[in-house]
């Protein structure tokens, strides 16, 4: 009874665990890697976990706002997916640096080369960085509406805004802006950048490939959590076993 006891407590332990660390895996989201501050640049990262167990995520559409438009937006490539990105045409063209934009990029879709065998597998997740930029300064939040795939032909629709403080059930992704930094006119790091001899711009699509190790630590810091959890509840039926024999 006692070690049926202990063992009930060591599940419930990792049971514990793994419930403090799904949220940010329970659906489609935006992450900024850093800050995304008002009117500079940053890079975010689109975060898509497979909630099914018998079938892979194979496509992950994202639609960008309409009604504040991004003049920069450059997706960074991603091992095992192909990218396709939609142009529109401005009603209002942009300013960039000087430069007149007509046209902005309103949806990005990425697909698994190898639908069958590739994508996102049951208990996986990924993320897709991309690099936008100027950031509105008139908004304090971006929604982008996403479509996720799955290998069977279903489609999750992530397109609900939230509208009290009950969170919809497939809800939107939704990326929160902060104060602008400095002068208004982007983060720090790219005042440093442009001090180098960079724009903002330039900067930003650096820091596009310094993201994807962001996803492989995340997935290791869990992996790690769950596995030092298993490796306490195989000492403790060790300890246990032995007892019980002597």
């Amino acid at each position: 009874m006692k070690a049926t006891r202990i063992a009930a407590a060591l599940a419930a332990a990792g049971a514990s665990v793994l419930l403090l660390s799904s949220p940010s895996f329970a659906h489609v989201s935006v992450q900024p890697e850093g800050a995304a501050a008002k009117g500079g640049y940053a890079t975010v990262a689109f975060k898509v976990p497979n909630e099914r167990d018998d079938a892979s995520t194979t496509k992950l559409e994202v639609n960008f706002p309409a009604d504040h438009p991004l003049a920069s937006v450059m997706p960074q490539p991603v091992q095992g997916w192909d990218v396709e990105v939609t142009r529109s045409k401005l009603d209002k063209p942009l300013d960039l640096h000087g430069r007149k934009v007509d046209e902005a990029i309103t949806k990005i879709v990425w697909t698994a080369e190898d639908e069958k065998k590739g994508g996102i597998q049951p208990g996986f997740f990924q993320k897709f960085p991309v690099s936008v930029g100027p950031l509105p300064e008139d908004a304090d939040e971006l929604v982008f509406k996403s479509l996720q795939t799955y290998s069977n032909g279903e489609v999750v629709r992530w397109i609900e805004l939230q509208e009290g403080e009950e969170e919809p059930d497939s809800p939107a992704p939704v990326l929160q802006l902060s104060a602008a930094a400095g002068d208004g006119h982007g983060t720090a790091k790219d005042d440093d950048s442009a001090a180098s001899g960079k724009n903002a711009e330039e900067a930003h699509e650096d820091d596009a490939h310094e993201s994807a190790a962001g996803a492989t630590d995340t997935a290791a810091r869990v992996l790690g959590v769950v596995g030092i959890v298993i490796g306490v509840a195989g000492v403790a039926f060790g300890v246990l076993a032995r007892r019980r024999t002597a």
